[in-house]
């Protein structure tokens, strides 16, 4: 999917929601787990409910990974799924890779060829040589880690770098700017925590086109009307994640229907917030 065409399901869909498809066989309904793939059955429950108010699903490969082969065999039955009924659909795989070389180019295989996503979140702390074998794949996106929304991001992100020449700047600056440079950047997008929303504001400076990749609302605290304030450009530039508060709004066998009601909920949020943004 190229930019442009996630910008105009953005603008069709009046939404520019990502859910996450986080799934955890402790807590999704009981009567899935005699099926015989209690995961995927879940997601594609999910996925029907929600696909007209979301434009993205972001599964976190953690979930699937952590279930052997028949938790990855799950996650390959979602995207592909999401690939052939629902082919408008953004897809990221949350997996925070960072490796240099041949590792880094094998892990961009694994997510744009075999699995066929359309993104992967990766963490640049290797530099731009773990980062550029993401980028050089064509209309395939690389989601960097820059700002995240953990308390532990204050324990590096957040550090000044260079205190000696000019002041110096915050870490996380450094690692954007930085970016811009690269092979490809225009392929690239970034992880902002939803939490930190008073720091969209100086993010916007440097990366005023990207699409920032929004986790932490909701359940983790982050205001949806504070990161669009601050964090919203001409094209919107947002996907705002959220799973727990969807995923699981139920664990009966109405949990489609009422994923589908807070899924709506955002949505509507999000509509109102376009439709005052650009009522001009």
């Amino acid at each position: 999917m190229t930019t442009q065409q996630l910008i105009d399901q953005i603008r069709i869909k009046k939404s520019f929601l990502a859910v996450g498809l986080d799934v955890d066989l402790n807590k999704i309904p009981q009567h899935l787990l005699a099926l015989e793939d209690p995961i995927f059955e879940f997601n594609k429950a999910i996925i029907d409910a929600t696909h007209d108010l979301a434009v993205a699903y972001k599964p976190n490969t953690a979930f699937y990974e952590a279930y052997g082969i028949k938790g990855w065999l799950s996650l390959q039955k979602t995207i592909q799924y999401i690939n052939a009924t629902y082919p408008d659909i953004f897809t990221i795989a949350d997996a925070k890779r960072g490796d240099i070389g041949n590792t880094s180019s094998m892990y961009a295989k694994a997510f744009f060829e075999d699995l066929n996503f359309d993104s992967v979140t990766v963490a640049p702390y290797m530099g731009k040589d773990s980062v550029e074998p993401f980028l050089a794949f064509e209309n395939k996106h690389t989601i960097m880690l820059a700002l995240t929304s953990n308390e532990g991001a204050f324990d590096f992100q957040t550090l000044i770098t260079n205190p000696e020449i000019s002041g110096g700047k915050e870490l996380y600056k450094q690692v954007l700017e930085t970016s811009k440079s690269w092979k490809k950047s225009e392929n690239l997008m970034y992880v902002v925590g939803a939490t930190k929303a008073e720091y969209f504001s100086e993010i916007r400076k440097i990366v005023p086109d990207s699409f920032l990749l929004v986790p932490g609302v909701g359940a983790q605290g982050g205001s949806l009307s504070e990161v669009c304030k601050y964090g919203m450009n001409a094209n919107v530039g947002l996907l705002v994640n959220s799973s727990r508060a969807i995923i699981y709004a139920s664990n009966g066998t109405d949990f489609a229907q009422k994923a589908r009601a807070e899924a709506l909920k955002m949505q509507q949020e999000m509509e109102e917030i376009i439709s005052l943004k650009f009522k001009d």
